[in-house]
């Protein structure tokens, strides 16, 4: 061996031992668990000092730390009484690093794990808020918030009713899961929801306006290629009910609108029926739609049209 390979040898060895004894110097053997252990990943000594280590990274705001001892907590010490603690601070510290969804997943396993916690309200309360900032747009689905790819309010509004029917949250969050599946296009049971308001909470502050969603629900399923006039009177009936018996609301001003946009569809409908009998050579037929269309809805566009048809076929006549 030359001088150089000696010199490179010798320097190869020194790193290893610096590196050994470092390495080495960071753990150490406990006889307790028989194993060598990290001091750097390894918990408190128990239960209570790592709460209390959570706790007071959490109270200065070094969440990332905070989530890491309190998974700590739960798994060196799953069945001490701290341990429904540990959980509800690992959702508390991922709702705070504004990791919302996997904050909820976190509290919704704080309740089935620890059904006796002491933090149940609190959690229900937290999860409710969550659920109407994904409803009212301040956060954004991302991929794999759900596992049926739903927009996360539905999930999360449908757990606080499961946790607890009767609660503070439940009517507003029955209330909302309504709105989050009509904005899904889930309309049968977005008026089911509605519906349920009604039965389940009818003294709450919410009946009013799920009787007004329940006509925008009718009024949904009315429109499209399938034209359904049991769906559009059902509507019409909803709204002018909510009008008759909330005069004053806000809303009626809207029903009132609604209504005005429903019989325009039915105009329109009838019109395109009266097309039909007209194509088909059955005149009287059409003459008859026609002029349904122009006693009943006047003041519409289609009662103009129907008019000018019906003296279309009298001329022909």
């Amino acid at each position: 061996m030359n001088k150089l390979n000696k010199t490179i040898f010798f320097l190869l060895i020194s790193i290893f031992l610096l590196v050994s004894s470092n390495a080495h110097a960071f753990w150490i053997w406990t006889p307790q668990t028989k194993r060598w252990i990290n001091p750097k990943y390894s918990p408190k000594e128990n239960a209570k000092l790592q709460l209390e280590e959570v706790e007071g990274l959490y109270n200065a705001k070094k969440f990332a730390l905070a989530l890491r001892e309190a998974r700590k907590l739960v798994s060196y010490f799953p069945k001490a009484v701290e341990a429904a603690e540990g959980q509800y601070y690992i959702a508390l510290c991922l709702e705070k690093m504004e990791k919302y969804f996997q904050a909820y997943k976190e509290y919704q396993l704080t309740i089935e794990k620890y059904p006796f916690s002491k933090r149940i309200m609190e959690i229900i309360k937290r999860e409710y808020e969550i659920g109407d900032m994904y409803l009212e747009g301040k956060l954004k689905q991302t991929l794999g918030n759900t596992l049926s790819g739903d927009e996360p309010a539905i999930e999360i509004f449908t757990n606080v009713l499961d946790n607890a029917p009767y609660s503070e949250f439940a009517a507003a969050s029955q209330y909302k899961l309504g709105l989050a599946l009509l904005r899904a296009k889930r309309l049968y049971e977005a008026k089911d929801a509605f519906n349920k308001v009604l039965e389940n909470y009818p003294e709450s502050e919410w009946v009013e306006p799920a009787k007004y969603q329940i006509g925008v629900v009718s009024a949904e399923l009315s429109v499209g290629l399938d034209y359904d006039r049991t769906s559009t009177a059902s509507a019409r009936k909803q709204f002018e009910d909510f009008i008759k018996t909330y005069p004053d609301a806000q809303l009626s001003q809207e029903a009132k609108g609604k209504i005005s946009q429903l019989k325009e569809e039915e105009a329109e409908a009838n019109f395109k029926t009266a097309i039909f009998y007209e194509k088909q050579k059955a005149k009287n037929s059409a003459r008859i739609y026609y002029q349904y269309v122009i006693d009943n809805y006047p003041n519409s566009e289609w009662a103009r049209k129907a008019k000018e048809k019906l003296s279309a076929l009298e001329v022909k006549k």
